[in-house]
């Protein structure tokens, strides 16, 4: 059997994209954008606005969606298509929160909230599935308790299985299952400096310090940053990772480091454990952060 063939590709930090960005400038008189560090915060404040604002369509298609449901709302063929109305309004509500909902974990990760008050930071990193449940739930709610001379079963019964079943992807979709804090990125760039190159692989959530660590071994599409000084200030390998989606160090990476010496007390493994801390104690039930 052919042996498959193993890709890795290098991820450059914002700042090394901006220094290439400003010779290519120099050399074409073309303007490329680069993106440095206040560059991923005003991305990450737009994401949020982004967010905001769909948010709000899907409030107002809830609106009208339960407008419709008290005949309070008059629509051309309201009386002959009312049940697709709703539908319709439900859609494009369910819609509007699964994209505002994938924007605001994007940015989240772009510029993590503080973890220092963990209630506060469960709100603000799930808060795509939160608003999803605020944007559906009062419809379900409504359709199931009206009479039927406001709603007939029929009409009733599907609203209701398509509003449930959409509000079940909308919350899903919003779950970040993999949510940062903004000091475990800060502490684990700091920690991990040491390290010049970091792996990760496309659709995984953890980085490894080693190219052969066995969670990755047999991957075949791999990425990686190498820590680099740009503009007279060093970007750690990790850091750029994270900015990728990456959470958690790869426990087997975490062992070998340790057995090379490397202090890595108080970083976040895959699981949310802290490397170095009695694991009965840890009460973090976030990943890693910046």
């Amino acid at each position: 059997m052919e042996e498959k063939k193993r890709t890795v590709t290098k991820v450059q930090s914002s700042r090394k994209a901006a220094s290439e960005a400003a010779e290519e400038v120099k050399a074409t008189g073309k303007k490329v954008e680069g993106m440095t560090k206040a560059e991923e915060k005003s991305k990450a404040t737009t994401l949020r606005i982004v967010s905001a604002i769909l948010w709000l369509v899907a409030i107002a298609c809830e609106v009208l969606a339960i407008l419709v449901v008290f005949r309070a709302l008059r629509l051309p063929g309201l009386e002959k298509a009312r049940i697709w109305w709703i539908l319709g309004f439900i859609v494009v509500d369910f819609i509007c929160c699964v994209i505002a909902g994938l924007l605001w974990k994007k940015a989240s990760h772009l510029d993590p909230f503080s973890g220092k008050n963990k209630f506060l930071f469960f709100i603000l990193s799930q808060l795509g599935a939160i608003m999803a449940a605020v944007c559906l739930l009062p419809l379900i709610i409504i359709v199931l308790t009206r009479k039927e001379d406001k709603l007939d079963k029929k009409t009733k019964t599907i609203v209701t299985v398509v509003a449930c079943i959409l509000l079940a992807i909308a919350c899903l979709l919003g779950i970040d299952f993999h949510p940062l804090t903004a000091e475990q990125k800060a502490d684990a760039a700091q920690q991990l400096s040491s390290f010049e190159k970091v792996y990760w692989t496309r659709y995984g959530h953890k980085y490894h310090l080693y190219e052969k660590c066995q969670a990755i071994r047999n991957s075949t599409d791999i990425s990686y940053s190498e820590g680099e000084e740009i503009d007279g200030e060093y970007v750690p390998a990790v850091r750029v990772a994270m900015d990728n989606g990456c959470t958690g160090l790869c426990a087997f990476c975490a062992r070998d480091a340790e057995k090379e010496g490397k202090d890595l007390k108080g970083i976040v493994l895959e699981d949310g454990t802290i490397a170095g801390a009695d694991e009965t104690a840890n009460d973090l039930t976030v990943a890693p952060e910046e």
